[in-house]
């Protein structure tokens, strides 16, 4: 018979050796991430070849399951760690071999951490060094000039204006969209679309809501993609009005669109190319914040017009938003921005936190050019 001291002892010699492994192949893909990745073509070779590949297939599994499983081991994670550490600090404090277990407080999470950011380079990272959603679409960018910004700028407006009327409101007259209706026309988004850009091409997948979205809010996330599973996650918290483009927004992360510009600029897109006055409004409300931001830098007599002609709707719908993200501006949302900014710039992304602005390019040159292009039967 083997005396518990044996089994604890083997248990013990086991779980030190996995600790140190995981440690040790995260260290190693963080290594060769930050010296492979200005490698462009080993980078695209691996995204094409792997990375969406196996995003697809995590993607289509979890997709089975109702609830976001990237929310429950996030969970299961942190009331994981949390239990270690009491574990530990509880043998510490009663002298059953301190050194040991004070070495393991320390050791365990580094380990799990070093495991976590390596999976995330080889599975998120890679696609940052690769080629962007602008090179394999082919689109057209660079400078815009103020009269197109204007332009686009106004359209943006006006459409906000005409799908104010076709969304649900409440009895205060702000958007009140059934989120759960938006989460199920999600997996159809993006038909059609591929067809003009198929490098979106990929299976239509339902977004998973967040339960603990008040959270998010806290942290002044509205949603996140989770490279483990293949999830595109949002917040339910915050108003509708924005919810269906922050949908689409995830949902290009799903599609491999990294960068969180184009990711915004994709989501308009797909939006807008899908119909659904939903849709097509949240997309809306989310180009004109930023052409509308670009603009009142570059002219604000122009800004001051267009604003002007904001139907009541949609005013009433940016001052709920406002109100609502007004009450999350504490020290932990900061401390939150200052690390997602960090994030951003440490995979090159220099804008940081103003990246997010860089979709106004985009935007201006591909509705600028629907716009100015003469329609079939006139001259």
């Amino acid at each position: 018979m083997i005396s518990m001291e044996r089994v604890k002892h083997k248990s013990i010699f086991w779980l030190c050796p996995l600790r140190h492994l995981l440690g040790l192949v995260g260290a190693v893909l963080i290594v060769l991430h930050r010296l492979l990745r200005g490698n462009t073509a080993l980078m695209r070779s691996l995204s094409a070849r792997f990375v969406r590949p196996t995003l697809q297939r995590m993607g289509q599994r979890s997709a089975m399951l109702p609830f976001s499983l990237a929310e429950l081991l996030i969970v299961l994670l942190v009331l994981g760690l949390l239990w270690y550490l009491f574990h530990c600090l509880k043998q510490i404090l009663h002298f059953r071999k301190p050194l040991r277990q004070l070495y393991r407080l320390v050791m365990t999470p580094i380990c799990l951490a070093l495991a976590i950011y390596g999976g995330f380079c080889l599975l998120w990272g890679t696609y940052y060094y690769g080629d962007d959603f602008v090179t394999q679409s082919g689109l057209e960018t660079g400078a815009v000039s103020t009269e197109e910004l204007r332009t686009v700028t106004a359209y943006f407006a006006d459409l906000a204006n005409t799908y104010s009327a076709a969304v649900p409101r409440d009895e205060n007259g702000v958007c009140a969209t059934d989120r759960k209706a938006v989460l199920e026309r999600s997996p159809r988004l993006y038909q059609g679309l591929e067809e003009e850009f198929p490098c979106l091409d990929g299976p239509g997948l339902r977004a998973k809501s967040i339960g603990c979205s008040r959270i998010l809010s806290y942290l002044d996330f509205t949603g996140f993609f989770f490279p483990f599973t293949g999830e595109a996650n949002v917040n339910i918290d915050f108003p509708p009005s924005l919810f269906a483009s922050t949908v689409a927004h995830e949902l290009a992360h799903q599609r491999g669109v990294a960068k969180e510009q184009e990711a915004n600029f994709v989501a308009v897109l797909a939006c807008l190319h899908n119909g659904d006055p939903d849709y097509v409004y949240s997309a809306a409300l989310l180009a004109y914040s930023h052409l509308s931001n670009a603009l009142y830098s570059a002219d604000r007599f122009a800004w001051q017009e267009i604003y002007n002609r904001l139907d009541e709707a949609v005013l009433r719908d940016f001052a709920e938003n406002q109100t609502y993200w007004q009450h999350f501006k504490t020290p932990v949302q900061s401390v939150s921005n200052t690390v997602y900014e960090g994030f951003l710039q440490s995979y090159d992304q220099d804008l940081g936190l103003r990246s997010y602005g860089a979709c106004v390019d985009l935007l201006v040159k591909y509705y600028g050019a629907v716009l100015t292009t003469p329609q079939e039967g006139t001259e």
